[in-house]
Parts: structure tokens; C-alpha cells; sequence
């Protein structure tokens, strides 16, 4: 696991470094002509904080860390017709020095949406979607087992509805007709019935009689708002919030994906990352450290300072 979340996390800085200084450095310029439908926008992070503590007496363990991640956006757009895209992949970790690599932040996150513009500022809108991890989780440093890995859950929603879209920096999309896919690839994790599959059955023995589903379907309603915005000069803020009501199981209980992003800029290299993240989804059971089991809240919060270049082939407004 340790090798893996190590090379997972070489390869993500590289590919973002490197696909950034090649365009950067190697592409030519389009023509305006050529580019005037497009808006393509990508940002590349990496953040690495070293720490080490000699006859310290208040404590501390050795460690290094690091988080390398890639926001990418690129919309088409032609009369009344959109294609947005959103792209957010990130992965991170920290190694004390007396213990093994340890996982502090991994998401592969993909979006699209085509849109039909009905009467401005209104769209009929596709959204695809599909969001997993790359490398496995622990539930707590030094477990043996897995609590997680590469498409174990993946989730892929697909919405139909009618978006909102008065300017470049707000969209809000509402969808009465959609559905939501829960894969669980790992057979251990699917038998558990882990991420809401239906779980595995055993006989007395402790056999498993049926195995559990790797697979979970549900039709609901679905609503995106996603507002981006420079609100102070070199301050910009990123945000979406995510609904989702499944019609036919519990359709009180509503699945919650937030996230707000502050990017604070230094010059043309250097920079700050606040970036908080909620979730809740009554399908997913958590063990607190009392041992009790449900679902619960869960919150990310990341500070992170480090090296960010943006490219894009459209200026900021002011």
C-alpha cells in the first residue's frame, strides 16, 4: 500500500508539472478564431510541508508530506448549445519518519454537461458524472485491511433536468429524472455491503451463501449549484453543492456532496489553499471511536501552501 500511494502520488505531480510546463512552453497559440468557442482553464498544485524535531522538549515526530492536485475546466459553446466540463483530481499523503505512509487526500473526480438553451438563461441540461479514488484507504494507521480503494465505491450519476446559467460564475441545475450508480469492485468490501450494495448472505458456518451485490442502482432527484468568483483581488473562491433523493428508499434522507475552495495568490507561481469538504450519505456506515455504527457527517478540511501555476486562454474578470 505504502509503494502504491507513494508512485500514485510521483505520478500525479509529474503529470501535472509536466502537462503544465508543456503547454505552457510548447503549445502554440491558437488562433481567436479557432479558440473562440472554447474556455479552457486548468490549475496544478503541489503543496510540501518537511518537519523534524532534535531534543525538542514539547514534542513532535519527524514527518514530510505532500498533496499534489489538478482543477481543470473546458466548456464548448455555440449558439444555443454548451458542453462544460469539470476535471478534479488530487492526491496526497505524509510519512513519519518511525512509521508507514499514511493517506491524507485522494479524489478522481469527473463531470460533464451538455446543454440546450431553451430561453436565456435557461438550459436543458445532460450531466454525466463519475467520481472514485486511486489507491486503497485505511480506516486507522496500521490496519491490516483496506477500507476503500479504486473503484471501491465508484459513483456514476446521470441527471436530466433544467440548468441555470445567468453568467460564467453561476450554475444551478435541477433534475427531477436522475439516477445514481454505486459500484463496489472488491468482493470483501461488497460482502460487508459497504457504500449501501446489498450485503452478502452466510449460512451458520459463517459461509457466504450469496455474495454481496457489486452493484447498487437508484432513481431520484438531483440538484448542482456551483458559484466561482475573485472575491477580493487575488482572492478566488470555488464552490459546489451537490443533492441527491433517492424516490424510493428513504426519500427523506438526502445525500450531501459540498465543497468550498479559497485560493489565496502569491505571485505567478506561489500560493495558499483553504479547501473544505462535507459529505453525508445515510448509505454509508461509520464506526466512531465509541464502536457504534451509522451513518455520519464527515468533514475534510485542508490548508496548503506551495507552487500553483494556472493556465488559460481567457483572462479573469476583475
Amino acid at each position: 500500500m505504502n509503494k502504491q500511494i507513494l508512485k500514485s502520488l510521483v505520478f500525479t505531480t509529474l503529470l501535472a508539472f509536466f502537462t503544465g510546463s508543456m503547454n505552457a512552453q510548447d503549445t502554440p497559440e491558437i488562433d481567436a478564431k479557432e479558440q473562440s468557442n472554447w474556455k479552457l482553464e486548468s490549475i496544478y498544485s503541489l503543496n510540501v510541508t518537511q518537519s523534524s524535531f532534535t531534543n525538542w522538549s514539547a514534542g513532535g515526530r519527524n514527518n514530510i508530506s505532500g498533496l499534489a492536485f489538478i482543477n481543470a475546466f473546458a466548456e464548448w459553446s455555440k449558439d444555443d448549445l454548451k458542453w462544460s466540463n469539470y476535471l478534479t483530481a488530487g492526491l496526497g499523503g505524509i510519512k513519519y519518519f518511525d512509521s508507514p505512509l499514511e493517506k491524507t487526500d485522494d479524489v478522481l473526480d469527473v463531470q460533464s454537461t451538455f446543454s440546450y438553451g431553451l430561453k436565456d438563461p435557461w438550459y436543458l441540461s445532460l450531466l454525466g458524472g463519475f467520481k472514485t479514488q486511486f489507491v486503497e484507504g485505511f480506516a486507522n494507521p496500521g490496519d491490516s485491511l483496506f477500507a476503500s480503494k479504486f473503484m471501491s465505491p465508484g459513483y456514476v450519476n446521470v441527471s436530466l433536468g433544467i440548468e441555470y446559467i445567468p453568467n460564467d460564475n453561476l450554475k444551478i441545475m435541477l433534475s427531477p429524472l436522475s439516477g445514481k450508480f454505486t459500484i463496489v469492485q472488491n468482493q470483501r468490501l461488497a460482502d460487508a455491503g459497504a457504500f449501501g450494495v446489498e450485503p452478502a448472505e452466510y449460512n451458520a458456518l459463517g459461509d457466504v451463501v450469496t455474495p454481496g451485490k457489486n452493484f447498487r442502482a437508484e432513481m431520484g432527484a438531483y440538484f448542482r449549484f456551483i458559484y466561482k468568483k475573485e472575491i477580493l483581488k487575488n482572492i478566488n473562491l470555488r464552490s459546489r453543492l451537490e443533492l441527491f433523493t433517492n424516490y424510493l428508499e428513504e426519500p427523506k434522507n438526502i445525500d450531501v456532496n459540498a465543497e468550498v475552495i479559497f485560493d489565496f495568490k502569491i505571485n505567478k507561481w506561489f500560493s495558499a489553499m483553504l479547501h473544505f469538504n462535507l459529505i453525508y450519505d445515510d448509505d454509508i456506515m461509520i464506526t466512531d471511536r465509541h464502536g457504534n455504527v451509522g451513518p455520519r457527517t464527515q468533514f475534510k478540511q485542508v490548508l496548503g501552501v506551495g507552487i500553483s501555476y494556472r493556465m488559460a486562454n481567457f483572462q479573469e474578470k476583475e
